[in-house]
């Protein structure tokens, strides 16, 4: 998907999220917690089957906290780093 945004489905069952990053001076703050926690509400709202995101491996326990489950390395080789795919559903 990173290639090619044609595969981008805006009514899609899964809401997919592909970053997260708050600037160095504001982490450790709560900002990005909010912020994903909302997108969750959101999801949920509009009756999204659930999200999924991938993340590196000292980001794993942080998704967990939030209840994505760690479904192993995901296939996605982008930017040359092993991904976790994590998925939270409803």
């Amino acid at each position: 998907m990173y290639a090619d945004a044609s595969l981008h489905q805006p009514q899609g069952r899964w809401q997919m999220i592909f970053g997260v990053n708050t600037l160095p001076q504001y982490r450790r703050q709560g900002h990005a917690e909010r912020v994903l926690r909302r997108v969750i509400a959101e999801a949920r709202t509009v009756g999204r089957a659930g999200l999924v995101l991938t993340c590196k491996d000292e980001l794993v326990r942080y998704y967990a906290r939030l209840g994505f489950a760690d479904e192993g390395f995901s296939e996605s080789s982008h930017g040359g780093v092993r991904w976790h795919q994590m998925r939270l559903a409803f």
